[in-house]
């Protein structure tokens, strides 16, 4: 049996180069292709442990152009995708949602006709087959107290980012409906954990808490958010990529329901405790500024499913997993400098050309 080759899109991000990590050491029989076009969010430095690995192929690409992504499927005989790549930043499709039209839509559907095409080339790889969509709840809208979004939750977009992802999943679906393409879904809450790009509300925060900027937060920090550690994450993609049934769709949820306030103000208090300051002197910091457009009240997910079918449960309550995450900034300043700072894109800039 030849060996597994998966591309994973989206693979030197956040969530993406914890997906690549863990399946490049878990599994020494597939090979892991990680394509990434390397903008702002997409650094290298997250798989420095990894990337010597003689399972472990990375590629600088763009799945927008979809000539290059066909021409990958050829050389690498990709079997499988992971696909993560993604603009994600609400704000930045406020300001530019062509931006997220192309990647998150056009480059999906892309990335969709070039698995079709190629699979149907090779059938004896059919069982190994498999376009995995990865997701947000933000596709579902807004809840209001009480509630939480399901796999039967209707799609309800407010925000440029959020009708961008809604669109990628139903084409996705569509494929699987029209074209009898194996594909599974994952609809995941807000991650959180070590290399987020620090944009994001808990690594912003705590980079300002360190040097004594103003952490700013949207309205009266009344907004709701379902916090998944990032790890937790990686596992749940893992066993929905190797168990989940064809066709379906699996929320992913750490049962960890925070205020926007009442989140940063114990990221106030860990920071006090471990840089060693008075009780209180980080919270002075807080700084509420106008509301976002389109600002969802609360998101929260119910992932009892893939907890009863695939037996997938979050390792870590929100306190432990916080508390892990402000240690790993606090002794990875090296990485956060290089990314404030945008030294980590020019070093990589003359190792890879994009093709």
């Amino acid at each position: 049996m030849t060996k597994r080759k998966i591309l994973i899109t989206g693979g030197a991000g956040f969530i993406g180069s914890h997906v690549v990590r863990l399946f490049v050491n878990r599994y020494p029989d597939y090979h892991i292709v990680n394509l990434d076009k390397l903008t702002y969010a997409g650094n290298l430095e997250n798989l420095k442990d990894i990337e010597n690995k003689q399972n472990y192929t990375f590629v600088k690409g763009d799945i927008v152009d979809a000539e290059f992504v066909h021409q990958l499927f050829t050389e690498q005989q990709v079997d499988s995708v992971i696909h993560l790549a993604a603009e994600s930043h609400v704000d930045r499709s406020i300001s530019n949602p062509l931006e997220f039209v192309l990647t998150n839509v056009v480059g999906t559907v892309n990335l969709l006709n070039a698995a079709k095409s190629h699979w149907k080339k090779a059938p004896e790889n059919n069982h190994k087959n498999l376009f995995y969509h990865v997701s947000t709840d933000e596709v579902y809208g807004s809840l209001n107290e009480n509630g939480l979004f399901t796999e039967q939750t209707s799609y309800d977009p407010h925000s440029p980012y959020s009708a961008s992802k809604a669109s990628s999943d139903h084409f996705v679906r569509a494929y699987h409906d029209t074209y009898q393409l194996p594909v599974v879904i994952s609809n995941c809450s807000n991650n959180y954990g070590s290399f987020h790009f620090p944009e994001k509300l808990i690594p912003l925060s705590i980079n300002n808490i360190k040097n004594n900027r103003p952490i700013p937060i949207y309205g009266k920090g009344e907004n709701v958010r379902d916090w998944l550690f990032v790890e937790d994450h990686a596992r749940a993609i893992d066993v929905i990529f190797h168990q989940g049934k064809v066709g379906d769709t699996y929320n992913i949820g750490g049962h960890n329901e925070w205020t926007n306030i009442d989140l940063i103000q114990l990221l106030c208090r860990i920071m006090d405790k471990k840089l060693k300051r008075e009780e209180g002197t980080s919270a002075k910091l807080i700084t509420y500024v106008k509301d976002r457009a389109g600002h969802d009240l609360r998101y929260a997910i119910d992932s009892s499913k893939l907890q009863r079918e695939l037996g997938w449960t979050p390792s870590l309550q929100f306190e432990e997993g916080l508390e892990k995450t402000v240690d790993w900034y606090l002794a990875n300043e090296n990485w956060l400098n290089n990314v404030t700072s945008g030294e980590y894109q020019k070093f990589y800039e003359k190792q890879y050309v994009k093709r």
